[in-house]
């Protein structure tokens, strides 16, 4: 059986505040743990003002602080932002701190636009280019001190930290197949290239030490109600934010609206069709038909599902929705 795990932006609505959104995370990540979801990740972002996970390792040890059991993690860093020494440390310093359950997610993206990436960084001269050698640097780091290395992580040598690649495109695809790592796509947000990025990965695996065959994670959005108009309208913020985004207009979590989508024209339409189209948005029921129908096209080891949703009492109550429908599948498989 696929296996769920959560996906949150710390999401910040209109009227509220990064530190308020930070205490809802943390309420939802007691609530998926006690729900049975595997994983909790947080992601990299910065200059959103409606995202307050931009410092995602300390938003990952809150988190952890408060939780016994479920695995924790970044989904993920934006390596090109950071000196690989450094998230070394840090992850390395959650894992001494949480054995066993930390995950390190890794992405090539800034996580922000270009005036932002300049001020998070000394320079960009290697940025992305350099961003499978930083990869590798990144991961010797966690192996045993040897003699001779005059540069180690500590804490972070010898610590058992998990590392995913993340993708939107193939390129993530093809690193983690040659570096033989489990494999996160943003079908969630960006689509376009998930089937191809899947047989990419697939074909081209080659095992190591971390991973002896292919493991792969979808991303999915999942918006839940005990009706279908109820989960239609929670769907509505997600829109909002996503056509707001996509047209230079970022800013907090809108509150839901009535029929959006006729107040859309063409081209945002088909533009919110297209990016959200892994998404499954009603009833359990909706959701049920929906996750079988997914799972059966792709064949994911486990899916990353994700819910910017306004009113947060309704976002726990979807994650709860999803789980009760996963469990009821689970019995009948």
């Amino acid at each position: 059986m696929t296996e769920l795990s959560v996906l949150d932006l710390s999401p910040v609505p209109e009227g509220s505040s990064a530190g308020q959104s930070l205490r809802n995370t943390l309420d939802l990540a007691r609530h998926a743990e006690a729900l049975g979801y595997k994983r909790y990740w947080l992601a990299e972002h910065h200059n959103m003002p409606g995202i307050a996970s931009a410092a995602t390792s300390v938003v990952i040890g809150h988190v952890a602080m408060a939780t016994k059991r479920i695995r924790v993690g970044a989904g993920g860093i934006m390596l090109p932002n950071h000196a690989p020494l450094v998230i070394a440390e840090q992850f390395g310093t959650l894992a001494a701190l949480h054995p066993g359950r930390v995950d390190l997610g890794l992405g090539r993206a800034p996580g922000t636009d270009m005036i932002t990436a300049r001020a998070l960084r000394r320079n960009l001269e290697a940025g992305v280019d350099g961003f499978p050698n930083d990869v590798v640097e990144l991961m010797g780091y966690f192996e045993p001190a040897q003699d001779n290395q005059r540069v180690r992580a500590v804490p972070g040598e010898g610590e058992q930290v998990e590392v995913w690649m993340l993708g939107s495109s193939t390129y993530g695809a093809q690193l983690a197949a040659i570096l033989g790592l489990p494999y996160a796509f943003a079908s969630h947000f960006a689509p376009a290239e998930m089937e191809h990025a899947i047989e990419i990965y697939r074909s081209r695996f080659q095992p190591s030490q971390r991973l002896d065959k292919p493991h792969f994670m979808l991303g999915l959005n999942v918006f839940a109600a005990d009706t279908d108009a109820e989960a239609q309208l929670l769907f509505s913020s997600l829109q909002q934010a996503f056509v707001n985004l996509r047209t230079g207009r970022p800013g907090k979590l809108p509150p839901p609206v009535e029929n959006y989508t006729a107040t859309l024209d063409p081209m945002a339409t088909a533009m919110l069709d297209q990016a959200l189209s892994c998404s499954i948005v009603g009833t359990p029921e909706t959701v049920r038909r929906g996750l079988e129908a997914f799972v059966a096209r792709h064949g994911p080891d486990e899916l990353m599902v994700t819910a910017q949703i306004f009113d947060h009492e309704a976002r726990k109550r979807s994650f709860e929705i999803l789980a009760e429908v996963h469990q009821d599948m689970a019995k009948a498989a």
